[in-house]
């Protein structure tokens, strides 16, 4: 195994106080240092197990010298920021920080930063900057300098220093070497080391900055987390991230799933768009409402990155196209497509489901994951979560029609194997035979071919058996979730209109009597053994769980009456 380590000589002084800034020379580069450790003047060193990094105690800085401040973009134009800025209650500061407010005030915007960290949530034991002090001065504090591993948990992680300067990835360093130190329980964390270095840009310190990032990482704050400290988590969220793509940007997944052999493995880059890939102009803005809102607003601008995408390129362009890499250069000079200020406006114009509706759609992607066998201690493992498409063959669809299809349903799902229950060429035409195969297992999906030689189907969340919890037949049975689609002559799907429309469900009149609905923690009635042989496969076992991967709208979506649910 190898590690990357870095050999810095002692930190030249500097003036103290304020932030500095000089204007850069004409035709000089202001880029946004999105590369990795160590492209920057100092030394990279490769070593084997042996890794080590040395730090001279020298290197300890005075506050506002990290960053090299002619690389720091020019703002656009000045804007007025009220004298009250840090008195504003949270509702005003959301609005004045989507507006970029103090965008053009680095001393407004490090004020801010240091007092929405101390308003955080978080445990009532969390390290805070006397507690850095004391391990920094005990690893870096040895005369001629001590050696130390980087963290465990940044193998393998971008590592964007954006506009600091040597001294700055030297504090950078420090602090995430202390992170790892004080928080042994964090296995993976891929957007940590870039969170890290924005926070520096704006700290008067490197204590400072650790209890800022300290602070996030024990957020104890309800259906909330800032920081994703685990495989399980970061793979959750990524799941997460693609099940609101498929709903909030069909045509973009659309595409991607024609073009990419494995969606989720595009949608695992997610977080890295923004923290990664984006200018450094651009990630200060996302830093900015991500302080004061949560992950809740990483989706939004994530998802209007994706819609900017998909405006910007064609089918045809993508043909043979690395669609991963042409993402990941579209985010990087993404200036040349949208402002900073219209990709934020594009994002809050999204409607996403409540903070408590995506936490409740994450925690069921991870016990899906769980499931699989992905733990909260392993670091990283590689899976697949389509359709293995080589072995694949059907007298209904073709492997590539199959792979849009199983691009549609929700993450947690295509997971799994799918397993065949039912097919006319086998089990004939008889209706009670079907629901005979089909009941017991959740979820189903189901493929129809004409005579016409047209090809239809729909995703059903719920379990065949539903339709029979009343007593009598229901007139129809299921969860937001469910959808039909078409797969010739035209791949299209076609969701139910509350999830475009939510509010709808607001002007219904409540009079009328209700549907049953699926209560979200009833257990999970499944058959022990399924029909594994055959094909096409096209269903998704439910084997016997504890509980059901319970859906994750809110119980307006589907508390419905008969006459408007129809």
């Amino acid at each position: 195994m190898l590690r990357v380590g870095l050999s810095l000589p002692g930190s030249p002084g500097g003036a103290a106080g304020g932030f500095p800034r000089a204007e850069p020379a004409e035709g000089e580069d202001t880029g946004s240092g999105r590369e990795a450790f160590g492209s920057s003047p100092v030394t990279i060193v490769i070593t084997s197990e042996a890794d080590t990094w040395d730090i001279d105690a020298s290197s300890c800085l005075g506050c506002g010298q990290f960053v090299d401040w002619d690389r720091i973009p020019d703002p656009q134009q000045p804007a007025q920021i009220p004298q009250d800025i840090l008195s504003k209650p949270p509702k005003e500061l959301k609005k004045l920080a989507r507006e970029g407010c103090w965008a053009t005030s680095h001393v407004v915007r490090a004020r801010l930063y240091h007092q929405l960290t101390q308003q955080v949530s978080c445990r009532l034991v969390t390290p805070d900057a006397l507690v850095y002090r004391d391990v920094a001065s005990r690893l870096f504090g040895k005369p001629g300098g001590s050696s130390h591993p980087l963290p465990e948990f940044l193998e393998g992680c971008p590592m964007p220093t954006y506009c600091l300067n040597p001294e700055g990835v030297t504090a950078l360093k420090r602090i995430l070497i202390c992170v790892g130190n004080l928080f042994p329980d964090i296995t993976y964390s891929p957007v940590l080391p870039s969170l890290v270095a924005l926070l520096l840009h704006y700290s008067e310190d490197e204590a400072q900055c650790f209890e800022s990032i300290s602070r996030l990482i024990a957020s104890n704050a309800p259906h909330t987390s800032y920081i994703d400290q685990s495989f399980l988590a970061h793979q959750a969220s990524c799941m997460t991230f693609g099940d609101l793509a498929n709903k909030h940007c069909p045509a973009a997944h659309k595409l991607i799933a024609s073009a990419s052999e494995n969606v989720f493995e595009v949608y695992s880059e997610w977080l890295s768009w923004l923290f990664h890939d984006l200018p450094f102009d651009y990630a200060i803005r996302v830093l900015d409402v991500f302080l004061l809102e949560g992950q809740k607003v990483l989706y939004r601008i994530a998802l209007a990155l994706l819609k900017q995408y998909r405006l910007s390129v064609s089918s045809a362009e993508l043909e043979g196209t690395d669609i991963k890499a042409d993402l990941q250069a579209f985010v990087q000079n993404i200036a040349e497509h949208v402002t900073v200020s219209k990709l934020l406006e594009r994002a809050f114009g999204i409607r996403l489901f409540s903070r408590k509706e995506i936490w409740l759609l994450q925690m069921a992607n991870r016990k899906a994951l769980m499931e699989r066998g992905i733990t909260m201690v392993q670091s990283r493992q590689s899976f697949h979560l389509a359709v293995d498409m080589q072995n694949f063959s059907s007298s209904i669809v073709t492997a590539q029609e199959m792979r849009i299809i199983w691009s549609w349903i929700p993450e947690r799902f295509s997971l799994f194997p799918p397993v065949l229950l039912f097919s006319t060429s086998q089990d004939g035409c008889s209706l009670q035979r079907f629901y005979t195969c089909c009941e017991g297992y959740e979820p189903t999906v189901l493929l129809i071919k004409t005579t016409e030689g047209e090809v239809c189907g729909a995703f059903l969340s719920s379990d065949w058996s539903e339709r029979k919890k009343s007593g009598a037949t229901s007139a129809f049975f299921g969860t937001g979730e469910c959808f039909v689609f078409t797969v010739r002559p035209e791949a299209e799907r076609y969701e139910w209109v509350l999830i475009k429309q939510p509010e709808l469900a607001k002007a219904v009149p409540r009079s009328r009597p209700r549907s049953p609905s699926p209560c979200p923690e009833a257990p999970l009635g499944s058959s022990p053994g399924g029909r594994s042989s055959g094909s096409p496969r096209l269903t998704v076992p439910s084997p016997q769980r504890k509980g059901r991967l319970s859906p994750f709208l809110a119980i307006r979506h589907f508390l419905l009456p008969s006459k408007t649910a129809s």
